[in-house]
């Protein structure tokens, strides 16, 4: 490698960003190892990171990964703007504010999808086989707290973990001692959406839940096993379920893998997202950092999860309408158009109680008088026009009704319920 450098420093034609060489020969390396987790970062990049696992920042709040030369979204944060926007798990970026960012790193692109607050970005979105869509989000502050309990019906807590950062482990005890001391008889933990984080914050939980002396997970280096175990120490000694959907991913998924079969706990959703790998990050005199993949990690059974996921006890899909793309707010539909989008808006009427007649992507006269109808119940200028404050307030009212008639929340609570009364 030196003497290529030393042959392109002498005699290409011009002078040579020794930084760009540099910077592009490493990127080179790891490009080569196909490895969607393994990374180069460089001052900027790095930065971003850091900020990722410690603090908070400013920006959209969604993880995202690189597949195939393709940015997805592997979760949005919990009341993210990318969360409030409709982002999902699995869809693609195209672009960003119109420039094409295939063959972009994970790093590269955060570094485009970031900003200031109160700043927009226009991410080019692929759901599935539907058509690009784009939707414009204002960027905010994304603090990290990873942490929100509620009280359900029948003194069961339901805690939502939204991602493991340094102080997951003390947010969680937190949660945890308020849910007892308001009567917590059992408890539903949410991993749903929840992209992972640190490796020593999910062993960290699991040691919560797990017996002393059971395995919480295996790591294999090369033909090396290690095998961690759950140490004394507190416990959560009431009935326990785990939420699990294709947004679980990385210490979401060893979390619910030693639960499930160390301790027996029961978990409800959806199919994890599948990463079986551990990284390392490198920090390097610059400022710059190399994050390699330097093990696999495995469940107590030692089953290797990656690419696969972790099929749930009790299998419960999200409902059709919680699927539907996000409307384009800088777009107004009318009465008398056809299109994807009035579709879209004719679904998201008809979930939320409004009769739109015959749902075919056509603004007719029934449409329109539904449309009418929603702005005056929510004191939206009534127009019968779908504009941008229009969309929003459906969306909002939709994100309302998944939130209230959460059908795989509703069956982890049964599920908890009955191991209580058992």
């Amino acid at each position: 490698m030196y003497l290529a450098y030393d042959k392109l420093e002498e005699e290409y034609y011009k002078e040579v960003n020794e930084e760009a060489v540099i910077n592009g020969a490493i990127n080179g390396m790891i490009d080569a190892l196909e490895d969607p987790y393994s990374d180069y970062m460089d001052q900027d990049e790095a930065s971003q990171f850091n900020e990722n696992i410690s603090s908070s920042f400013q920006g959209i709040g969604a993880e995202i990964q690189e597949r195939d030369g393709v940015i997805n979204i592997v979760s949005p944060i919990k009341n993210s703007p990318a969360e409030k926007a409709g982002l999902m798990p699995n869809d693609q970026i195209i672009a960003v504010d119109g420039k094409d960012i295939k063959g972009y790193s994970a790093s590269e692109a955060v570094l485009l999808i970031r900003g200031s607050k109160g700043t927009e970005v226009t991410l080019s979105i692929q759901r599935g086989t539907n058509a690009l869509m784009e939707v414009t989000i204002v960027r905010d502050d994304i603090p990290i707290e990873t942490v929100y309990a509620e009280m359900l019906d029948d003194q069961v807590a339901h805690i939502i973990i939204s991602s493991f950062s340094t102080n997951t482990y003390d947010e969680l005890l937190t949660a945890i001692d308020a849910m007892e001391k308001a009567g917590m008889k059992a408890l539903v933990l949410d991993v749903r959406q929840n992209p992972g984080g640190l490796l020593s914050s999910a062993i960290d939980i699991s040691n919560l839940f797990v017996k002393a002396g059971e395995n919480i997970l295996q790591i294999e280096i090369q033909d090396n096993k290690e095998v961690t175990v759950a140490t004394p120490g507190t416990r959560v000694d009431v009935p326990v379920t785990v939420i699990i959907d294709e947004g679980s991913a990385s210490a979401s998924e060893i979390l619910a893998g030693a639960l499930s079969e160390s301790a027996n706990v029961p978990l409800v959703g959806t199919n994890s997202f599948g990463k079986g790998t551990v990284q390392t990050v490198n920090d390097l005199p610059d400022g710059s950092n190399i994050k390699i993949t330097t093990a696999k990690w495995l469940t107590p059974n030692g089953n290797w999860i990656h690419d696969k996921g972790i099929l749930p006890d009790h299998v419960v899909e999200y409902p059709a309408y919680s699927m539907l793309p996000p409307l384009d707010t800088t777009v107004t539909l009318k009465i008398n158009q056809s299109s994807e989008a009035v579709q879209t808006a004719e679904e998201m009427l008809q979930a939320v109680g409004y009769d739109v007649g015959v749902v075919d992507g056509n603004f007719d006269d029934q449409m329109n008088a539904a449309v009418k109808k929603f702005q005056s119940d929510n004191k939206l200028a009534v127009s019968g026009d779908i504009d941008g404050e229009t969309s929003y307030q459906l969306m909002d009212k939709l994100r309302a009704k998944i939130l209230e008639e959460d059908p795989q929340l509703l069956k982890a609570q049964k599920v908890v319920t009955d191991l209580l009364n058992k």
